[in-house]
């Protein structure tokens, strides 16, 4: 997907704002209404975000540039909008446009805890699947077993990304997202319910999982799912996330700083350390004797 089209995932829908509804676990959530919600881009593909903000608070997340949309006091995860008339909007959209292929959710997980009380996610992917659509998921939260029900009856791809096989390090990357074990569940669960499945690993770490032994470890979890399909990330230089990754390095790892920029902001030293990334990929995917699904 070019450059382009990947922005246009990420447009906003233009939320009108309201006053905070309440707070879960020191994330400020407010009721926002949206005008329109399905976004399409020039491949033909479309998105959906049912809530603006994440509260997974992933510190490499490059859903961050959406705040320049929609400014909020508080830092990326610590807010959540939530678009109230979703369902209803997406109602009316999908009425006028012709069925394909929804990522489902483009800059939100749409199963953070949020929608354990909202449910918007789940009543928006019932009607683009009644409406003839496809679904390709990604999240980080087992709370999409909740919906395994309406995913089961229609076209879909359920998938998890998984940043790194190391569950104290995904705590510190991902601090809300769920466990890298039950992430595993979810692939398990969704395979056994029939539905094809994916994981995403990335965007992956330099210098944490990105090295041949976690690479190894993470191929070794997609051959223990038996996904049908693995995609893989690396760490991209997108605005106001490299602000996330040097503040978090300073106070976590702070030898991996030199590491990080230069992969982010060294174009030279970024192509040799891609090509090299895509030939360790290529070597643990052979390994584990899944390169057909790579």
């Amino acid at each position: 997907m070019a450059e382009k089209d990947q922005l246009r995932l990420f447009e906003p829908s233009e939320p009108s704002a309201s006053a905070c509804a309440f707070e879960l676990g020191g994330v400020a959530v407010r009721e926002v209404a949206c005008r329109s919600l399905l976004n399409r881009s020039r491949s033909g593909s479309y998105s959906f975000n049912c809530y603006t903000g994440c509260e997974h608070g992933c510190v490499y997340c490059y859903a961050r540039f959406m705040q320049r949309f929609h400014a909020h006091q508080e830092p990326w995860g610590a807010f959540v909008d939530v678009k109230r008339n979703a369902p209803e909007v997406l109602a009316g959209q999908i009425r006028r446009l012709r069925p394909g292929s929804v990522f489902t959710c483009s800059a939100c997980d749409g199963w953070q805890r949020v929608e354990e009380h909202y449910r918007l996610t789940r009543r928006c992917c019932r009607l683009l699947l009644e409406a003839g659509f496809r679904l390709e998921i990604l999240t980080k939260s087992e709370l999409v077993l909740r919906d395994l029900d309406v995913l089961e009856a229609g076209n879909v791809l359920l998938g998890v990304t998984i940043t790194t096989p190391d569950e104290s390090q995904a705590r510190r990357w991902e601090p809300r997202a769920s466990p890298v074990a039950a992430r595993l569940g979810i692939l398990r669960e969704a395979k056994a319910a029939g539905l094809e499945t994916v994981v995403m690993f990335g965007p992956l770490l330099p210098g944490i999982s990105d090295t041949p032994e976690a690479l190894r470890g993470l191929f070794s979890l997609a051959s223990a799912a038996d996904v049908d399909r693995i995609w893989t990330d690396a760490l991209n230089p997108r605005p106001r996330v490299w602000p996330s990754i040097q503040e978090f390095l300073r106070s976590q790892r702070s030898e991996l700083l030199p590491l990080y920029h230069r992969v982010l902001f060294d174009r030279a030293y970024r192509e040799r350390y891609r090509a090299e990334l895509d030939e360790r990929v290529r070597a643990a995917a052979d390994e584990a004797g899944l390169a057909d699904r790579l």
